[in-house]
Parts: structure tokens; C-alpha cells; sequence
């Protein structure tokens, strides 16, 4: 840590302890440096084009790159193909999708990173008019759409972007008009209201400061004023989303949104660097950098994702991206995926609208060292995950994500106590991931409420269920249960607990889940409770889209070849039921084929001391 940032988190220590109720940890949130005045910025600003990201440095160590490195070279020739077909394509229009624009901002920025590095790479007249047509077409907008701001976060990244980098080659009345949509359109809107993204705690901070910063830079000799008053005001909000890596570098929103909001702060960080010398600290804070390892540590051999909160599916390589930005601040080659960016097709996912800034980050990687992924690993924060994996080149692929945390935290389901587990290739316990937003806001849908009798808890992705955990008296989880890892160990054999209780609030006196990898082939899920006078009954569940044939004491599950023994250890004479959820159980459910929820269910009167566990093994052939 830098003398200055080290200086300031320690008065933080003194200021901010009184302040800390609302987060789950009880230490006090690290700030940013933030010397930004009008003085300041005038003072410090670079002078030389561009400055955002790409530096006249920069820019000449990635041309040497594309001379002589494959990996950058391949990439580059994709991001041609990318700007060749974007020459086809009509210009962008104010088309909303339901209440966003986010489709058009986002493609803005697509087109725009990649039209204008080509065009500073080969200069070729086409692509300079298109880069014209584009920003006259956006910047003639009537606006871009501020009640959802991402929208205009974007918009103002793309549009900054484009004038930074290709400004001195454009006609002067089309940088003009761009400028004053920036600060019309774009700053000035995060001005009017509450604009709760500024210190949220989220993606929207991540995303929305970084848009506003891009923005405040690209216009700073047009209004200085407006400018460094934006940027200070984003270098004290950023940190109330920076805070929630803390203190492992864990994501609680999931990988998905790991790619989004994570992909805004190393932009941030590069525009930060790029135009004033320094980031004020943003890419030293504590544990921010530790979760590219949490982000590679949750995708499984199956390329599926631990898919926990509203994440997708599976990952699609494009993670490469912002890992290349990791692995040029770490120089550690454990970031650094050099096949992705070799081969490169049109498809690179969610986050192929940075694939230009991408190659700008691979042209600064330089590995010095490698560290491994760990076998066994946990972190904690507002969602705790422990994570065990096989030995590298191990046989049979053993992964196995387990969870705990809240549902009421930005995307969160009620999930705590659930799990995914894979063997031999197969994932065999499922989590059933995200579903589209638009189509449920479109009819009405309260999607993002998240109070105890909220609808979101009524999907099959977002209540408990459709999860692998416990279920008490068919009822919701308390959905501000803040569900903890209480104990974890490594030796002899991993294993890890997690304190269920404040999810069973007023349903159970105590409850706690044990996760144990007792072998290569094995995982142990041990469920220890005390009854209170209104429990009436357990049901302990899994997710799979296995074929699931019961047997005494347990299932066997067959898949793709394949096949997982379910055993009810411990009490005896439990047995299994399959309830299929293909269709699911609401026509608004995201259907996913084979679904079904394997039940083992415990009445009450089972356990007459008050106290019980059931204790299940999975295990491969």
C-alpha cells in the first residue's frame, strides 16, 4: 500500500469506526485519496491525446505487441473482423427494451473501442466516417434514458472514449456536439435526484462512476468546474462497492456480475492512471485484486460457473478480458489466458465490448510469476463461499461450491446453506442460475423487492425452493438471515460450516450445515438442528437434472454415462421422493430441461428429544 493511501485508511480507522452498523464486517471502509479540486485537476491533468486508457506510450508498446506477439496479433484480427461488420450494420437508434437503452449504450461501446483503435492503428478514412456518423447519431438523441442510468453511464464511457481517441482527426463541430452531450446528457442528469449508485454498495457504483468519470475527463477543459467536482464526488462513493470484496476478494453478486462491475473498475483504474499519473489507490484496495483468483476459482472443469446469485451459466472465456488487466498489475501468469485471445471469434460473451481494451491490457502483460489455484478454499464478506477442487490433473474433476450469506444483498436468492457439485464431467447438483429481467418488469413483475413477502422470492431462481439447502414448514427463508462460515478447516480433510440459524428465524432454535470432502470422490453434507414447539417438519433438498432412481436409503443418479450414489447415513429409514420441476411451477419460471428436486423429508416428531441431523453422502463410482 502506498504511503498516502496507508495514511488515509488509518484515519479512516479513527473516523469511521462509530459508523459501521450497516455492513456485515465490523471494520471500517478504506477510502480513496481524493485530492481533486479544480486547482488540482487543472494542474494534474495529462496534456497529450489520448489519454484514456491509451497513452501515446501505451499505443506505441502495442504496436511493437502486434508485431510480434500471437496471442495479440489473433486477437487484433478478430477486433478487425469486429469493425468490418459494425461498417454493415445501420446506426445505432433510441430504442428502449422495456425501461432500458442499456442494448444501445452498450453497443455504442462496443463499436466505438473497437472503430477507433482501428482506426488509429491502420487510418482508414471508412472507419473515421462511421466513427463521425455514430457519435452524431447517439449525441442527437433526446436523451439517454436517466432513469435507468446505466444506460447513460455507458453511453458516457463510449462517447468519451471515442472523442479521447479519435477527437484530433474528427471535425471540430462533431467533438463539440459530443462534448456538450456528455455534460447535457450524461452529467448533469446524475445531478437531478437521488442518484443512490453513487455510494451503493453494487455494480451500479462500479458502473455509473466510471461513466461519469470518463465523461468528467473527456470534457474537463470545456467545464473544469463540473469535472472535478464529478470525479471527487465519484472517488468517495467508490469505495462503498469496493468494500464488498472484502475480505477475500469474493463477488456477492456472483462471476456474471464479477465481469460487469469489476470490468468498470479496472476501466476506471486505467482512465485514472492514464490521464492524472495515479488511481488514487483504487487498484491497491484491500483484497480487490485477489478476486481474479475468486473469479477463476468459481468456474468448474465443466466450464459451468458456481453459478450462485443472478449469475449465468457457464463461462464463455471472455472472463480473459479483464483477467489480462490482473495479470498485468500482478505479473502473475495465473491471470493471464493466452488461448482465449488466440482464438478469438465473434462471440466473446457479456463482455466483448471491452475486447479492445483488452488487447491494450495484453500488450502490458508481462508474467513474472505464477501462483496455483488452492484445493481447499473459503472467504468470507456478505456471500461466503468455501470452494474444494481436485489436485491439478487429478482424475474425476472433483469441484464443489458450497454458501451461506443473505438474500436481501444485491442480487441475492435465498440460497444460503446450498451447493453445486460436479464429478467425472458432470455437474450433478445444479443451482438454477439467473433468468431474463425484461420479460418479468414487463408484466408487471416486482422483480427487485426484496422484503420477506416480496414476489421475487416466489421464482424458482431466487427461493429456497429451488435449492440445494433446507426447507422448514414449506416456508421462505428469512430473507435478512445472515447465514455465516462459523468454522473451516483444511486438515486432515477439508471441510467447512456454516451457521444456518438467523435463515430459520422463529422456525428453528439452531441449524447448521458441515460440508467435508472426505475423498476425491466424495462429499459428506451433515445437518445438525434443534427443534422449536412450531417445527413441524425438514425437508432436505437437492437440485439436479440427473435420471434419479431411489433406492433404500437413498438414489442413484445417472447422467451423460455416468453415475452418483445418493446415501442417507445417518438417521435410518429415510427415503427419497423426486419431484420433477420441468415444467416448472410457474409459467414465469425459467424452465430448465430434467430439473427436478430430490426431497428427503423429517417430521418433527422424528426427533422427541428437540434435537436432530441427517447426514448425506454423494459419491462416484
Amino acid at each position: 500500500m502506498k504511503k498516502n493511501s496507508l495514511v488515509v485508511y488509518l484515519l479512516t480507522v479513527v473516523l469511521f469506526l462509530p459508523l459501521i452498523g450497516w455492513s456485515q464486517s465490523s471494520d471500517p471502509m478504506p477510502l480513496l485519496e481524493n485530492p481533486v479540486t479544480v486547482t488540482w485537476l487543472k494542474k494534474n491533468l495529462s496534456k497529450k491525446s489520448p489519454r484514456l486508457i491509451l497513452t501515446p506510450a501505451i499505443e506505441q508498446q502495442l504496436k511493437a505487441k502486434l508485431k510480434t506477439d500471437a496471442p495479440a496479433q489473433a486477437f487484433y484480427r478478430a477486433i478487425k473482423a469486429d469493425a468490418t461488420a459494425i461498417l454493415q450494420k445501420p446506426l445505432l437508434e433510441h430504442k428502449l427494451q422495456g425501461r432500458r437503452l442499456l442494448s444501445v449504450s452498450r453497443e455504442m461501446v462496443s463499436r466505438m473501442g473497437t472503430l477507433c483503435l482501428v482506426y488509429r492503428i491502420d487510418k482508414e478514412p471508412a472507419v473515421l466516417k462511421r466513427i463521425n456518423q455514430e457519435l452524431m447519431a447517439v449525441c442527437s438523441f433526446q436523451d439517454w434514458n436517466p432513469s435507468h442510468f446505466l444506460d447513460v453511464a455507458e453511453m458516457s464511457f463510449a462517447v468519451a472514449l471515442a472523442i479521447d481517441w479519435t477527437g484530433s482527426f474528427l471535425p471540430t463541430t462533431t467533438v463539440a456536439a459530443a462534448k456538450t452531450a456528455l455534460i447535457e446528457k450524461g452529467i448533469r442528469p446524475s445531478y437531478n435526484g437521488r442518484m443512490s449508485w453513487i455510494k451503493g454498495t453494487n455494480n451500479w457504483n462500479q458502473v455509473c462512476n466510471g461513466g461519469m468519470i470518463a465523461a468528467s475527463i473527456a470534457i474537463a477543459e470545456k467545464d473544469p468546474k463540473l469535472a472535478a467536482e464529478t470525479i471527487a464526488r465519484s472517488l468517495d462513493g467508490m469505495p462503498y462497492a469496493l468494500k464488498e470484496y472484502l475480505p477475500d476478494g469474493i463477488y456477492p453478486e456472483g462471476a456474471t456480475y464479477w465481469g460487469y462491475g469489476t470490468s468498470y473498475s479496472i476501466l476506471t483504474s486505467s482512465m485514472l492512471t492514464t490521464a492524472f499519473g495515479t488511481d488514487f489507490g483504487l487498484s491497491e484496495y484491500p483484497a480487490f485484486l485477489e478476486s481474479a483468483t475468486f473469479r477463476l476459482l468459481v468456474t468448474a472443469p465443466s466450464g459451468w460457473f458456481f453459478n450462485y446469485a443472478d449469475c449465468g451459466d457457464r463461462e464463455t472465456g471472455s472472463g480473459a478480458i479483464p483477467l489480462a488487466w490482473f495479470a498485468a498489475q500482478t505479473g502473475n501468469s495465473l491471470y493471464y489466458q493466452p488461448d482465449y485471445f488466440l482464438n478469438a471469434v465473434d462471440t466473446r460473451g457479456e463482455t466483448s465490448r471491452f475486447a479492445v481494451q483488452g488487447l491494450v491490457w495484453l500488450a502490458q502483460v508481462n508474467t513474472a510469476s505464477r501462483t496455483e489455484l488452492p484445493e481447499a478454499w473459503h472467504g468470507g464478506g456478505d456471500n461466503p463461499l468455501v470452494i474444494f477442487r481436485a489436485p491439478k490433473d487429478a482424475p474425476g474433476q472433483y469441484y464443489f461450491g458450497g454458501k451461506g450469506g443473505r438474500a436481501t444483498i444485491s442480487h441475492g436468492n435465498m440460497d444460503a446453506g446450498s451447493f453445486i457439485f460436479e464429478l467425472d464431467g458432470v455437474r450433478w447438483v445444479v443451482d438454477p442460475g439467473n433468468q431474463g429481467y425484461n420479460e418479468l418488469e414487463q408484466i408487471g413483475f416486482d422483480l427487485w423487492g426484496r422484503c420477506q413477502t416480496c414476489e421475487r422470492w416466489q421464482l424458482l431462481t431466487k427461493g429456497n425452493h429451488g435449492h440445494s439447502t433446507l426447507t422448514v414448514n414449506g416456508e421462505r427463508h428469512k430473507a435478512d438471515g445472515f447465514a455465516p462460515i462459523t468454522d473451516y478447516k483444511e486438515l486432515p480433510v477439508p471441510e467447512a460450516t456454516i451457521n444456518l440459524t438467523a435463515v430459520f428465524d422463529s422456525l428453528l432454535k439452531q441449524a447448521t450445515r458441515r460440508f467435508v470432502k472426505e475423498s476425491d470422490r466424495s462429499l459428506l453434507i451433515s445437518d445438525q438442528f434443534e427443534l422449536l414447539e412450531n417445527t413441524r417438519n425438514i425437508t432436505w433438498q437437492l437440485m439436479t437434472t440427473a435420471d434419479v432412481i431411489p433406492v433404500p436409503g437413498g438414489a442413484l443418479l445417472k447422467q451423460d454415462g455416468k453415475q452418483l450414489k445418493l446415501e442417507i447415513t445417518a438417521p435410518q429409514n429415510l427415503s427419497v421422493s423426486i419431484i420433477s420441476l420441468d415444467p416448472p411451477p410457474l409459467k414465469i419460471d425459467r424452465r430448465i430441461p430434467n430439473l427436478k428436486r430430490v426431497e428427503i423429508e423429517m417430521p418433527a416428531y422424528l426427533f422427541p428429544d428437540g434435537k436432530g441431523e441427517i447426514t448425506v453422502k454423494l459419491s462416484g463410482e
